[in-house]
């Protein structure tokens, strides 16, 4: 089991700042003014029930939600007005949730269209294919086969695998568990851990609460649109409300 990641904060700017987000769908507020950091080289999970907002979050940094009230500052830059393409370019990329391959193109396919954005830069699209092909090697394997054909677990790798690509700074991951045997939930995130090793940082949203918490230096708890716990990763695990919520009622073990 991988051990904790809290760390104390490091007195530096932010890689990432989302700073009183407000996104609204219609009438009905998604967002209601969140706030959350990611420093350098961290992993911050967003753990929270179905309908909190979390994938919201994500795809509004993403540039694929207009925002209603807020900021989202990526390198001290605010990212509001920029296309949802040039925000990749920048360095933030989202394996989304459900996967979303293009299930009629293959592996390596899939792979060239996450790196669309550095497709005249032949040799950082080659370098970022070794990247995604040494993490996950079984894609080396299924380079040819259409990715609509790939078993629950592989497809969950192409996605990250592609979001890889435009080798990201920032990696946003929106459930990357979902519906995958123990034994493949356990294998992802020994690699979410190798990519944040190899010096990606990653906002994470995940229901598999443990495992998200286990692997994450930081995380917050978001409901109905706000953030409502926020700590290190041993503070959530130590405070009685997420142990009752989301870690089955007893914190965990060290």
């Amino acid at each position: 089991m991988m051990t904790s990641r809290a760390t104390e904060r490091v007195d530096v700017k932010p890689l990432l700042i989302i700073d009183s987000l407000h996104i609204s769908y219609g009438s009905i507020e998604a967002l209601k003014g969140v706030s959350i950091y990611l420093d350098e080289g961290e992993i911050v999970t967003v753990l929270g029930a179905n309908g909190a907002g979390k994938s919201t979050l994500l795809n509004a940094i993403s540039g694929l939600l207009p925002i209603s009230e807020g900021t989202v500052t990526f390198e001290g830059e605010e990212l509001n007005p920029i296309p949802a393409f040039e925000i990749v370019q920048r360095g933030i990329s989202q394996s989304p949730e459900g996967r979303k391959v293009f299930s009629t193109l293959t592996v390596e396919e899939n792979l060239n269209l996450g790196a669309y954005t550095k497709r005249k830069e032949k040799g950082i699209m080659a370098e970022a294919r070794e990247r995604v092909f040494s993490l996950f090697p079984i894609l080396l394997k299924r380079r040819r086969q259409m990715a609509g054909t790939l078993s629950g677990g592989e497809q969950q790798m192409l996605a990250i695998g592609r979001a890889l690509m435009s080798s990201p700074r920032v990696l946003l991951l929106d459930e990357p568990s979902l519906g995958l045997a123990p034994i493949l939930v356990a294998q992802i995130f020994k690699i979410i851990h190798e990519i944040n090793d190899q010096g990606t940082s990653i906002l994470l949203v995940e229901q598999n609460a443990k495992r998200a918490i286990d692997i994450a230096h930081r995380g917050h708890v978001l409901e109905n649109g706000r953030i409502s716990i926020s700590g290190s990763s041993q503070e959530l695990k130590s405070n009685p409300k997420v142990q009752e919520a989301y870690l089955g009622g007893a914190a965990l073990k060290k």
